[in-house]
Order: C-alpha cells, then structure tokens, then sequence
C-alpha cells in the first residue's frame, strides 16, 4: 500500500521470516556459524533457542539456504504436537518420500535406507523443528533415538531443535538427560540494543530500497523502547508505523506517529514479557549479560507497572 509513496522496491517489515532482511549482528553471525557448523560437520543435535520474536525461524532458514549449493536434503517440521506415527510420516513426506506403511518400524526401515543412500551420494541430511519447546515427552525420545541412525564414523541425520527458553529448561529434565548429552552445539539468539535497533531498521529499509531516512531519530528510539528490541515487534511498529504515515501524507515518520501506533497496540500499557524460563523463575537457565542488562533496564524503565 505505502510502497510507491515511499518508492520502496519491497516490504522491509513484513511478518514472512524472509532471510534476505536477516541482518548480521554479532550474536546473529556467532548462532548463523553455530547452525552451519553443526549441520556441516555432521554433529548430530543442534539446538537454537531465543525468546519469542527473536528470529530462530528466520536464522534457520538463512542457515539452510546457505547449503544451496551443496547437496542437503531438508525435513522442515513446524508444528511438534504430532504424535510419533505422524512425525515420522510427515518427515518422510517432507524428504520426499512416500511412506510405503504407516508402521513405525517399516517407516524408521524405509528412512533409514534411504539415509544410507543419501550418505553414499556424499548428502547431508537434516530435520529441524521448529517451537521444539511444545514436543511431547514421547516425541523427544524417538528424536533421540533417530540419531540411531548412523554409520560407524557418521550421523547420517542432522537433527535441529529450535525454541524458546523453555526448551532448555525442558532437555535439563532428567528423563531426557540422553537425549541433552548428545546435544553437540547450542546456539541462542537476543533482543537488539538500542543502536542495534537503529541498524537493524535502517538495513532492512535499504534492502527494500529507501533513498531516504524515512525514521526520524526520536521514532527510532520510540520505537526501541516500545519493542524491548525485539525483531518481530520492531516490524510490526514499523510497518504500522509506515501505513499511518502514507495516509497522513507524510515522507518521514515521527515519534508521535509511533506513538499512536504503540497506542493502538497496546505496546505502551502491555510492553512485551520475557517468558519465565528466561527471567529464571526457579529455574537455572543460564542468562547471558545482555539478557542481564535487558532485564535491567525493563525494570528501570517500567516503575511500578501492574499487570493487566
């Protein structure tokens, strides 16, 4: 709708996790290496974790579409409330396979074949799960045992487990300690700092192609506040932002058109919440110094905010 009027070429905000507007920051590229390297050299169990909003779905996509030019096979599983006849069907289906039976030991025979195969053409292999943190207790064990799945020197399936904080606090349970101690590499991604924030809009917009500043410093920073720094929320301020802007006719966005959007939003009187597993709520997840900081500054900046 704004794209002529701002003589933008694509949307910079849209709410798709395209990994053309993945912007690179130094936790971003340290998660993007982590994923690479994982899938590449063969480890077994990745796991990525973040808050939500944070961009997993995006990284994961930007990681796999950097194998584009090497031969890897991609089962994308994006909802984990299945049942175990069901993942497996769908894993299979994803690789393009048709389940000769729906048993689940002639579809582990029928994958497992078709992984030695796959190893032999010098292939990789790879599942991800996307919201890992809502797979059942049953489920996590036969993704378990899928890494089973192996040559004497090799895993011939690379498994992904993405979610928020809570997946880490659910692999710490001990009935899954199996599972956590073939975990090989963790990767996590973090809401942005203001000036990271900043960068983050300003790419975006000059890759759907802005010839000018269509943010004004203090909409920036507005915007920073009102998000917590967190990506999805960026976007959505943003492109709200962007819409009020075209239909009051105006080049540039201001803090008080950000204003009324997070208004509307309720982003103002509801500011985004970090879920329990990340505040540490009698859990011991570890937090890193930025979570640290942010947790800081959320109860700096919101003094004696009630609940709703």
């Amino acid at each position: 709708m704004y794209k002529s009027f701002f003589k933008l070429q694509s949307n910079p905000f849209g709410t798709s996790p395209d990994p053309r507007f993945l912007y690179m920051m130094p936790h971003t590229r340290e998660a993007l290496a982590c994923l690479e390297y994982g899938i590449s050299a063969r480890k077994g169990f990745t796991v990525l974790t973040g808050e939500v909003g944070t961009g997993k779905t995006t990284l994961l996509r930007r990681a796999l579409s950097s194998f584009s030019n090497r031969r890897v096979s991609t089962a994308f599983v994006f909802n984990p409330r299945l049942e175990v006849l069901d993942f497996l069907e769908f894993v299979l289906t994803d690789f393009g396979l048709i389940p000769a039976t729906r048993t689940k030991s002639g579809m582990l025979l029928q994958l497992n074949r078709w992984l030695i195969e796959r190893f032999r053409m010098e292939e990789t292999c790879v599942v991800v799960v996307d919201e890992a943190q809502n797979l059942s207790w049953e489920l996590l064990e036969e993704i378990r045992l899928l890494t089973n799945l192996e040559t004497s020197s090799e895993k011939l399936l690379q498994i992904v487990l993405s979610g928020q904080p809570e997946l880490e606090e659910k692999l710490r349970h001990p009935s899954v300690r199996q599972l956590r101690q073939r975990v090989s590499l963790w990767c996590r991604t973090q809401a942005l700092t203001e000036n990271q924030t900043y960068a983050y809009v300003t790419e975006r917009l000059r890759i759907a192609g802005a010839s000018w500043q269509l943010f004004s410093p203090e909409a920036l920073q507005l915007i920073h506040r009102c998000s917590r720094g967190i990506p999805r929320i960026i976007n959505l301020l943003c492109e709200h932002s962007l819409s009020l802007a075209y239909v009051e006719q105006v080049q540039q966005v201001t803090a008080a058109i950000v204003e009324s959007v997070a208004a509307e939003l309720e982003l103002e009187t509801q500011p985004f919440m970090v879920s329990s597993a990340a505040l540490g709520n009698g859990s011991s997840s570890p937090r890193s110094a930025t979570e640290d900081n942010f947790m800081a500054d959320f109860s700096r900046e919101t003094p004696g905010r009630q609940e709703r």
